[in-house]
């Protein structure tokens, strides 16, 4: 069956993202964990590859060994809508640390209020209430 899915490549920290992301987004969690076995390249027994529901959005998520020349880029972000203000605060405060505002959250008028913020993985989230 053809699928797609979001590809989320980390250097040494997709164990630490993808716990702090199950964590924070309700109804989220950790579908399947491959880790890295004696010989290959990674270190042994940590994350390698791992398969996320992000408020029922699957999500792949990778641990290269191999420093690269890129990393995340706001262009590509997790939209997030939430069910209150007060999920909205909570989710914005947990994923900014560490990281920094694009737009901090305040009413743009497009919505009631909004944060787009980059957390400190270096991925992109909007976060709105409609």
């Amino acid at each position: 069956m053809t699928k797609v899915r979001p590809f989320l490549m980390f250097e040494g920290k997709a164990e630490e993202a993808m716990t702090l992301y199950c964590g924070t987004i309700p109804d989220s969690s950790i579908l399947d964990v491959t880790r890295y076995g004696s010989g290959e390249d990674g270190a042994e027994g940590t994350l390698k590859l791992a398969r996320v529901s992000i408020c029922g959005l699957e999500v792949t998520v990778y641990n290269s060994p191999v420093h690269h020349a890129f990393t995340f880029t706001p262009s590509f972000s997790l939209y997030v809508d939430c069910s209150s203000e007060q999920e909205l605060e909570r989710i914005v405060e947990t994923l900014a640390k560490g990281g920094g505002f694009l737009m901090p959250p305040d009413n743009y008028g497009f919505s009631r209020r909004f944060a787009w913020l980059n957390d400190r993985f270096g991925v992109s989230w909007q976060i709105n209430l409609p």
